[in-house]
């Protein structure tokens, strides 16, 4: 069976939500520079614009763009009857778009807005798609789902934001095992980057990358990577933070169920002291990819 990058070739079809800028932008150039046609959809339109510009003077394939709202089920029947014109079915599909407002637990909106945005606009997105790579066993397919590093280790401080990557995480599972029976030839993985310098990480308000951040480009080749393995799970390192440190983490945040410690035990006073030693002495078998 081909590996899942062999879904990167000249004439495929590829969405990208949330490609206006940052990790989107940069799988959308991954396709581009694989001469696959693009269509790239933001609510940014003025840089929705830019990305149009950027692109079409160095991709082979097609450039189309879509200024819509992910959480919004017609705009999605909009866009859905738009690609499909002339019986044009997707290849790549990469759910990426998200957002990462803070407020409290007073602000019920906060809460609407973020599981809308990274949740719902990911299962608007399959809900809509989901015909074009199901039932398949011909050329390779793929869908990419964003998550984040904080919907699996938890950390304090933005409840909602962390709620909403947990769930994108399960939904994304269950997609895979169950288009693993249904669809042999298409493939799903789930993207975690680490730190990234894009806007929605701050990346806005500056120029210039933090040493310890990743560019969007790297995340992009990572995940090209990780793909070309096989895998379903793409958690990328950063220049700060190894995937030794990541897997320990991830380890130390399963151990609180598993041994009924207080949650978020990592970050409690009365923990921290035990969760350093804990971590420094682990053995870990298996190794990822450089």
């Amino acid at each position: 069976m081909p590996a899942p990058t062999s879904v990167f070739r000249a004439g495929a079809t590829a969405l990208i939500t949330g490609s206006a800028s940052g990790v989107g932008l940069a799988v959308a150039k991954l396709c581009a520079s694989h001469s696959m046609n693009l269509i790239l959809v933001d609510n940014n339109t003025s840089k929705l614009d830019e990305a149009k510009s950027t692109l079409s003077s160095s991709s082979k394939g097609s450039v189309d763009t879509h200024a819509m709202d992910v959480a919004s089920l017609s705009d999605w029947s909009a866009l859905k009857k738009s690609v499909e014109k002339g019986g044009k079915k997707l290849d790549f599909l990469h759910l990426n778009a998200g957002i990462g407002p803070k407020s409290d637990w007073t602000d019920s909106a906060y809460f609407h807005q973020i599981f809308d945005v990274n949740l719902f606009g990911v299962i608007n997105g399959i809900n809509t798609f989901f015909p074009h790579f199901d039932s398949n066993s011909g050329e390779q397919k793929a869908i990419v789902v964003t998550g984040s590093k904080q919907g699996i280790t938890n950390p304090p401080g933005n409840a909602a934001y962390n709620a909403s990557k947990s769930a994108v995480k399960t939904i994304t599972e269950h997609l895979s095992f169950d288009l693993a029976k249904s669809s042999p030839s298409t493939s799903v993985h789930l993207l975690v980057p680490g730190w990234t310098f894009t806007g929605l990480t701050g990346g806005g308000n500056t120029t210039e990358k933090p040493e310890g951040a990743w560019s969007p480009e790297q995340v992009a080749d990572f995940m090209y990577q990780k793909m070309g393995e096989g895998k379903f799970y793409a958690i990328c390192p950063d220049n700060d933070v190894e995937w030794e440190t990541d897997r320990k983490r991830m380890m130390w945040t399963m151990g609180d169920v598993v041994y009924e410690r207080l949650p978020q035990s990592r970050w409690r006073d009365e923990y921290k002291e035990e969760a350093v030693k804990t971590m420094e002495g682990m053995k870990l078998s298996g190794k990822q990819a450089d």
